[in-house]
Protein backbone atom coordinates (compact mmCIF):
# COMPACT_ATOMS: atom_id res chain seq x y z
CA UNK A 1 0.00 0.00 0.00
CA UNK A 2 1.24 3.47 -0.83
CA UNK A 3 0.64 6.54 1.28
CA UNK A 4 -0.47 8.63 -1.69
CA UNK A 5 -3.55 10.70 -0.84
CA UNK A 6 -6.86 10.36 -2.63
CA UNK A 7 -7.55 13.06 -5.23
CA UNK A 8 -11.11 13.88 -4.13
CA UNK A 9 -13.52 14.20 -1.22
CA UNK A 10 -15.64 12.66 0.28
CA UNK A 11 -13.74 9.36 0.26
CA UNK A 12 -16.00 6.35 0.85
CA UNK A 13 -19.27 8.08 -0.03
CA UNK A 14 -20.46 5.21 -2.26
CA UNK A 15 -20.46 2.71 0.62
CA UNK A 16 -23.82 3.79 1.99
CA UNK A 17 -25.35 5.33 -1.12
CA UNK A 18 -24.41 4.20 -4.64
CA UNK A 19 -26.37 7.14 -6.08
CA UNK A 20 -24.39 9.79 -4.17
CA UNK A 21 -22.72 12.45 -6.32
CA UNK A 22 -21.06 15.52 -4.78
CA UNK A 23 -21.35 18.93 -6.45
CA UNK A 24 -18.99 19.38 -9.41
CA UNK A 25 -18.86 15.65 -10.23
CA UNK A 26 -20.71 13.60 -12.85
CA UNK A 27 -22.80 10.62 -11.68
CA UNK A 28 -22.78 7.15 -13.20
CA UNK A 29 -25.24 4.40 -12.29
CA UNK A 30 -25.62 1.32 -14.50
CA UNK A 31 -27.48 -1.81 -13.33
CA UNK A 32 -27.40 -5.05 -15.28
CA UNK A 33 -29.61 -8.04 -14.55
CA UNK A 34 -27.42 -11.15 -14.50
CA UNK A 35 -30.03 -13.85 -13.81
CA UNK A 36 -31.31 -15.64 -10.71
CA UNK A 37 -30.13 -17.86 -7.90
CA UNK A 38 -27.51 -18.43 -5.25
CA UNK A 39 -24.98 -20.20 -7.52
CA UNK A 40 -25.05 -17.33 -10.00
CA UNK A 41 -24.71 -14.79 -7.19
CA UNK A 42 -21.68 -16.57 -5.69
CA UNK A 43 -20.00 -16.91 -9.11
CA UNK A 44 -20.61 -13.24 -9.97
CA UNK A 45 -19.42 -12.09 -6.54
CA UNK A 46 -16.21 -14.09 -6.88
CA UNK A 47 -15.56 -12.72 -10.38
CA UNK A 48 -15.93 -9.15 -9.13
CA UNK A 49 -13.95 -9.59 -5.91
CA UNK A 50 -10.98 -11.34 -7.61
CA UNK A 51 -10.59 -8.92 -10.59
CA UNK A 52 -11.73 -11.70 -13.00
CA UNK A 53 -14.51 -9.54 -14.45
CA UNK A 54 -12.08 -6.68 -15.14
CA UNK A 55 -9.49 -8.96 -16.70
CA UNK A 56 -12.17 -10.56 -18.88
CA UNK A 57 -12.96 -7.04 -20.13
CA UNK A 58 -9.38 -6.82 -21.38
CA UNK A 59 -8.42 -4.32 -18.71
CA UNK A 60 -4.97 -4.62 -17.16
CA UNK A 61 -5.07 -5.01 -13.39
CA UNK A 62 -1.96 -4.67 -11.27
CA UNK A 63 -3.14 -5.22 -7.70
CA UNK A 64 -1.37 -5.62 -4.39
CA UNK A 65 -3.62 -8.62 -3.56
CA UNK A 66 -5.46 -11.45 -5.33
CA UNK A 67 -8.78 -10.25 -3.92
CA UNK A 68 -10.24 -6.80 -3.32
CA UNK A 69 -9.60 -5.59 0.24
CA UNK A 70 -9.53 -2.17 1.86
CA UNK A 71 -6.26 -0.24 1.38
CA UNK A 72 -5.09 -2.42 -1.55
CA UNK A 73 -3.54 -0.32 -4.32
CA UNK A 74 -4.65 -1.17 -7.85
CA UNK A 75 -3.44 0.22 -11.15
CA UNK A 76 -5.89 -0.21 -14.00
CA UNK A 77 -4.41 -0.08 -17.50
CA UNK A 78 -6.70 0.79 -20.42
CA UNK A 79 -5.76 0.25 -24.04
CA UNK A 80 -2.26 -0.63 -22.89
CA UNK A 81 -1.35 3.03 -22.40
CA UNK A 82 -3.64 4.77 -19.92
CA UNK A 83 -2.57 3.96 -16.38
CA UNK A 84 -5.06 4.70 -13.65
CA UNK A 85 -3.82 4.34 -10.04
CA UNK A 86 -6.49 3.71 -7.40
CA UNK A 87 -6.92 2.36 -3.90
CA UNK A 88 -9.70 0.10 -2.62
CA UNK A 89 -11.76 2.04 -0.09
CA UNK A 90 -14.28 -0.54 1.01
CA UNK A 91 -15.36 -4.09 0.30
CA UNK A 92 -18.45 -6.06 1.17
CA UNK A 93 -18.92 -9.83 1.03
CA UNK A 94 -22.25 -10.81 2.52
CA UNK A 95 -24.84 -13.47 1.76
CA UNK A 96 -26.77 -11.21 -0.64
CA UNK A 97 -24.33 -8.40 -1.48
CA UNK A 98 -20.67 -8.38 -2.55
CA UNK A 99 -18.35 -5.86 -4.15
CA UNK A 100 -15.91 -3.04 -3.65
CA UNK A 101 -15.10 0.55 -4.49
CA UNK A 102 -11.89 2.33 -5.33
CA UNK A 103 -10.88 5.94 -5.08
CA UNK A 104 -8.55 7.69 -7.49
CA UNK A 105 -4.93 8.54 -6.73
CA UNK A 106 -2.57 11.03 -8.37
CA UNK A 107 -2.00 10.11 -12.03
CA UNK A 108 -5.52 8.75 -12.64
CA UNK A 109 -7.19 10.42 -15.66
CA UNK A 110 -10.32 10.97 -13.56
CA UNK A 111 -10.90 12.15 -10.04
CA UNK A 112 -13.55 10.33 -7.98
CA UNK A 113 -14.86 7.00 -6.79
CA UNK A 114 -16.25 3.90 -8.53
CA UNK A 115 -18.06 0.88 -7.06
CA UNK A 116 -18.81 -2.58 -8.46
CA UNK A 117 -21.53 -4.36 -6.47
CA UNK A 118 -23.34 -7.66 -7.06
CA UNK A 119 -26.58 -8.07 -5.14
CA UNK A 120 -29.31 -10.69 -4.91
CA UNK A 121 -32.76 -9.24 -4.32
CA UNK A 122 -35.56 -10.79 -2.28
CA UNK A 123 -36.98 -12.58 -5.33
CA UNK A 124 -33.56 -14.11 -6.12
CA UNK A 125 -32.68 -11.84 -9.03
CA UNK A 126 -28.95 -11.08 -9.26
CA UNK A 127 -27.78 -7.64 -10.40
CA UNK A 128 -24.48 -5.94 -11.06
CA UNK A 129 -24.41 -2.24 -10.22
CA UNK A 130 -21.57 -0.04 -11.41
CA UNK A 131 -21.79 3.34 -9.71
CA UNK A 132 -19.43 6.29 -9.72
CA UNK A 133 -18.96 9.98 -9.34
CA UNK A 134 -16.10 11.54 -11.25
CA UNK A 135 -14.70 14.51 -13.08
CA UNK A 136 -11.73 14.86 -15.40
CA UNK A 137 -8.32 15.19 -13.79
CA UNK A 138 -5.95 14.93 -16.77
CA UNK A 139 -6.23 17.35 -19.69
CA UNK A 140 -7.47 14.66 -22.10
CA UNK A 141 -10.24 13.52 -19.74
CA UNK A 142 -11.35 17.13 -19.27
CA UNK A 143 -11.18 17.84 -23.02
CA UNK A 144 -13.24 14.74 -23.77
CA UNK A 145 -16.21 16.12 -21.80
CA UNK A 146 -19.41 14.28 -22.74
CA UNK A 147 -17.46 11.79 -24.88
CA UNK A 148 -15.45 10.73 -21.82
CA UNK A 149 -18.66 10.21 -19.85
CA UNK A 150 -20.10 8.23 -22.77
CA UNK A 151 -17.06 5.93 -22.66
CA UNK A 152 -17.53 5.48 -18.91
CA UNK A 153 -21.17 4.42 -19.44
CA UNK A 154 -20.12 2.06 -22.23
CA UNK A 155 -17.49 0.53 -19.93
CA UNK A 156 -20.07 0.05 -17.14
CA UNK A 157 -22.52 -1.64 -19.53
CA UNK A 158 -19.71 -3.85 -20.82
CA UNK A 159 -18.94 -4.93 -17.24
CA UNK A 160 -22.49 -6.30 -17.00
CA UNK A 161 -22.28 -8.05 -20.36
CA UNK A 162 -18.96 -9.69 -19.51
CA UNK A 163 -20.08 -10.73 -16.02
CA UNK A 164 -23.29 -12.23 -17.42
CA UNK A 165 -21.16 -14.29 -19.83
CA UNK A 166 -18.84 -15.44 -16.99
CA UNK A 167 -21.94 -16.69 -15.14
CA UNK A 168 -23.54 -18.39 -18.14
CA UNK A 169 -25.49 -21.54 -17.36
CA UNK A 170 -25.85 -20.85 -13.64
CA UNK A 171 -29.16 -18.96 -13.62
CA UNK A 172 -32.13 -20.73 -11.99
CA UNK A 173 -34.61 -19.15 -14.40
Amino acid sequence: MSSAPFTYEPVGATRDDLTYCPPGFHPLLVRTRLGEGEKLFRRAADAVLTWEMHRALGVGIDAGADRAAPAVDVTVTLAGVIRAPCRIIWTIDESRRAGWAYGTLEGHPECGEEAFVVDRTGDGTVWLTVAAFSRGAKWYAKAGGPATRGLQHMYARRCGTVLRKLCEGLSEE
